[in-house]
């Protein structure tokens, strides 16, 4: 099974950005959609980004539509989540994730990494 690893969390002032990163281990990561998901302090795990094996077919939240992309490196064996002019509500820790399907429901991934803190301050 694939194991992921985030990294490129931190603190930024609200309109800033960060570019999350989730490195794969094993030579299958492009047989995976990636996506990524979020949860605050308090409330559910929520759906951000999924991007398709080949790197052609995206899913976005509506809530960060227009602000977040998702993107993919299978020559690095890794997938990122470009966040731009973040917001508040945007504080939460990151996770991502690998799945077989093309999905944006958690209960369709496989594999999830260790979570990245995202902090955006008002």
């Amino acid at each position: 099974q694939v194991q992921l690893v985030e990294s490129g969390g931190g603190l930024v002032q609200a309109g800033g950005s960060l570019r999350l990163s989730c490195v794969a281990s094993g030579r299958t990561f492009n047989s995976y959609s990636m996506g990524w998901f979020r949860q605050a302090p308090g409330k559910e795990r929520e759906f951000v980004s999924a991007l398709s094996r080949g790197g052609f077919g995206t899913y976005y939240a509506d809530s960060v539509k227009g602000r977040f992309t998702i993107s993919r490196d299978n020559a690095k064996n890794t997938v990122y989540l470009q966040m731009n002019s973040l917001k508040p509500e945007d504080t939460a820790v990151y996770y991502c994730a690998a799945t077989g399907k093309f999905s944006r429901y958690g209960k369709d991934y496989d594999a999830w990494g260790q979570g990245t803190q995202v902090t955006v301050s008002s």
